[in-house]
């Protein structure tokens, strides 16, 4: 039985926008019980690694989980489990046939699902999907029909498409939030342009620095505002180029003297295709800092430091001399050159240029 246009209005549509609702699928699940008059439909997804007993379940309808403890029969959900992993992908089975070989069980078994106030049950086993295996699951009051059935093995492969859209899609989301964390971490904003030189995007730090430093706002659609006329110019010209051949050479751009903020300029070819078709030019701008309480606590763990050696450290890695470091942290410059002498001793370092690199090549640099 094929999918009627009904269907696929009423179902297919809700389960490739289930994508992104949260919890996930969560229309399309409730549609689903009630076009089948199921009590329960559910989700069952174990990922790449997980056992059986870690699956992951979205449902509608009725928490059979939490009723099956309140009737005493905890293990009866649990013990079908085991059985889902000998199903063939693709094939729509019944709970009773997975348990006919144990009348024993098959009597037991019937009488608890009847304490739940079920009668009938279907699960399909799809095809594996980026490492993670899925069921589709329904339960029902009354006995199943052929319907129910063709329905689930109608749906399997769109549901195994959507399952793929989301997987890929969340891990991406996971890569690019740790992408963006490294970035903020390190001091690196971004912005994206198009051939003309237009903003296509820009991250909120990058934006805050510009607008805090020109006075003027990065607004999508619009060139950088606020910059040097010379800045502008090149950037311009290194997005006409980088236009023309993507390949060509990177290059650094002065946005702004007083204050002064830099970028490198790289070919659109760094960023994904899928984030904007006309993209051609990336900017990476290095933004300001605030001294972080944190990063004073990792540098003195991860080199054995006291606290205020290590925070004048990190003063004289920003580049202050010893006296510009004693005042900012209140002590007088003979302590401070106690403290620095101390620290080259400590960290086998001679003089402040390898003092910084000692610094910045440490992971504390990032807290």
């Amino acid at each position: 039985m094929a999918l009627t246009s009904r269907d696929e209005t009423d179902l297919l549509l809700p389960l490739f926008a289930g994508i992104r609702e949260e919890p996930r699928f969560s229309t399309f699940l409730a549609r689903l019980r009630r076009r089948t008059g199921a009590e329960y439909v559910g989700l069952v997804m174990r990922h790449a690694h997980a056992s059986i007993a870690e699956a992951v379940e979205l449902f509608a309808g009725r928490d059979l989980r939490r009723q099956a403890r309140e009737t005493g029969t905890p293990e009866l959900l649990a013990l079908d489990r085991l059985q889902y992993e000998h199903l063939r992908p693709g094939r729509v089975y019944s709970m009773s046939e997975l348990i006919e070989h144990d009348p024993v069980y098959r009597a037991e078994r019937a009488r608890q699902v009847r304490r739940l106030g079920l009668a009938d049950e279907r699960v399909i086993r799809l095809t594996e999907i980026e490492g993670s295996t899925v069921w589709l699951m329904l339960a029902r009051a009354s006995p199943c029909s052929a319907a129910d059935s063709a329905l689930l093995s109608n749906l399997a492969p769109y549901l195994t498409e959507a399952l793929r859209t989301m997987i890929v899609l969340e891990r991406q989301q996971i890569e690019g939030a740790i992408g963006a964390a490294g970035l903020a971490r390190s001091g690196t904003g971004w912005i994206l342009f198009d051939r003309e030189a237009r903003v296509l995007g820009i991250d909120d730090a990058t934006r805050q620095a510009l607008q805090a430093m020109t006075g003027a706002d990065a607004r999508p659609g619009e060139r950088l505002r606020g910059v040097d006329l010379r800045a502008e110019r090149e950037l311009i010209a290194a997005a006409g180029q980088f236009a023309a051949d993507p390949g060509g050479a990177q290059r650094a751009v002065v946005l702004s003297e007083a204050p002064r903020l830099e970028a490198l300029l790289l070919p659109s070819t760094v960023v994904p295709a899928t984030m904007h078709e006309s993209a051609a030019m990336l900017a990476l701008c290095r933004l300001p800092r605030p001294h972080s309480p944190e990063r004073i606590a990792q540098l003195s763990r991860l080199l054995d430091l006291p606290p205020r050696e290590a925070e004048l450290a990190i003063a004289l890695g920003d580049g202050l001399s010893i006296a510009e470091a004693a005042h900012a942290m209140g002590l007088t410059i003979e302590t401070a050159r106690n403290y620095s002498k101390r620290l080259y001793a400590k960290l086998g370092v001679r003089g402040q240029a390898e003092l910084v690199r000692a610094v910045y090549e440490s992971s504390a640099a990032l807290a």
